[in-house]
């Protein structure tokens, strides 16, 4: 396995900064804190034209909307960061030796719809049980534990691994399959405007397909040399993410999923290094090349969602907080050795190479860390600031799954 970039460790640490920022502020000044991530930058809403021309009510773009700091974070700059780690994903999907390509990728797969069941189940048997929120509905915020994170996963991890040890491309693949498939039902689960309004999709569909069949497409071997550098510009590819970004947003979906529908679409290379692998750096094809200009930005990006939406109320404790911990310290890391297993024995599959149980055990604990999406998802899934920051101080305290995952290295290092 190729070392993972040191880039991901900087994304960590400028998430960190951003979620350690807004807890002092919040806690300090929260009238100043809320009054800055609600403060209205411009009034959004849908061109006359398209209101001309598109008369069902359940086609209809979104209503007009105010854009906030806290909304341009997460409903825009995300959507980058979730381009980024969706084409790692793509890669391990179809290209060569990807962490996802022949048989050792079915037992990861396995945990990871274990991992989304268990923790779904156990948030809903638990809530039913101690919730108490005037608000609160059976089952309601289901969507919020099936996320995991990335980046602070991955700062863990590699102290726990190592650098290049396989079981830290298992769990980059883990907490990335989790997000997309949280994001996803989050959406399904609530489309603005309802499912009609789910056709918009095809504009997404459209400019991938489109991109792909004028620019994407691999050329003849034999054409003139200026058609094979065609594929090779960046402009068509951002100019569709564009399209492609809109049509999902008008969809109802979660915005930060608006550039995935057009990654299949961009020529990429012929094999894959790992996920985030150091070695990518010196690739050149098209979506490497819009990877690497994003690398800097995202830093920003992920301080700016730590300012925004990190921000943890210390007195929010709730019957929320207790779900939330729930579905990620048992609900998460039981269903994912669960559905490990039980791939393993109904598809005899193999362990991922290099890869072995104790590691799938200590990958199981560090899916009780969950912060970056299951954020994105609070105020879609949850009624009411109340529920919505208990469940975020339990997201920050689950984070402590980090440090149990550590000692239980040591203790099973002496084994």
């Amino acid at each position: 396995m190729y070392r993972v970039s040191p880039f991901v460790r900087h994304f960590a640490l400028a998430l960190g900064i951003g979620i350690v920022v807004a807890t002092a502020w919040l806690n300090l000044n929260p009238g100043g804190y809320y009054d800055f991530i609600e403060w209205r930058l411009a009034d959004l809403r849908a061109p006359d034209w398209l209101a001309h021309y598109v008369t069902i009510p359940a086609l209809m773009a979104p209503e007009p909307a105010s854009l906030t700091p806290a909304s341009l974070t997460s409903g825009f700059l995300m959507a980058f960061f979730m381009f980024f780690v969706g084409k790692e994903l793509w890669e391990a999907l179809i290209l060569r030796h990807g962490a996802l390509s022949g048989p050792q990728a079915l037992v990861p797969l396995g945990g990871v719809a274990g991992a989304v069941i268990g923790a779904a189940l156990v948030w809903v048997l638990v809530g039913a049980a101690v919730e108490t929120a005037e608000e609160a509905s059976f089952a309601v915020g289901w969507q919020v534990p099936l996320g995991s994170d990335v980046v602070l996963g991955y700062i863990v991890g590699r102290w726990l691994f190592g650098a290049g040890h396989p079981a830290l491309h298992v769990l980059l693949l883990v907490t990335i399959a989790c997000d997309f498939i949280g994001l996803l039902l989050l959406g399904l689960s609530y489309p603005t405007g309802g499912l009609l309004r789910l056709a918009w999709l095809g504009l997404a569909l459209a400019a991938s397909f489109g991109v792909w069949a004028l620019y994407g497409r691999r050329p003849d071997p034999n054409a003139p040399e200026s058609a094979r550098r065609k594929g090779l510009h960046l402009w068509p590819y951002i100019l569709a993410g564009a399209i492609s970004f809109a049509g999902v947003a008008a969809a109802g979906l979660p915005p930060a999923l608006g550039f995935l529908p057009v990654i299949p679409a961009i020529p990429h290379a012929d094999r894959s290094f790992g996920l985030f692998a150091e070695a990518e750096s010196f690739l050149h094809d098209p979506l490497n090349r819009l990877a690497h200009l994003l690398v800097r930005p995202l830093a920003l990006v992920l301080f700016l969602f730590g300012l925004t939406r990190g921000g943890i109320d210390l007195l929010a404790f709730a019957p929320t907080t207790l779900t939330t911990l729930a579905a990620f310290w048992i609900g998460k890391p039981l269903g994912f050795l669960v559905g490990a297993v039980l791939m393993a024995q109904l598809a005899r599959a193999p362990l991922p190479q290099g890869v072995h149980l104790r590691d799938l055990v200590l990958i199981a604990v560090l899916l009780g860390m969950g912060f970056t999406v299951p954020v994105l998802a609070l105020d879609s899934a949850l009624p009411g600031g109340g529920m919505a920051e208990a469940a975020r101080l339990g997201l920050a305290i689950s984070l402590a799954a980090g440090g149990a995952a550590l000692l239980l290295r040591r203790l099973l290092g002496r084994w």
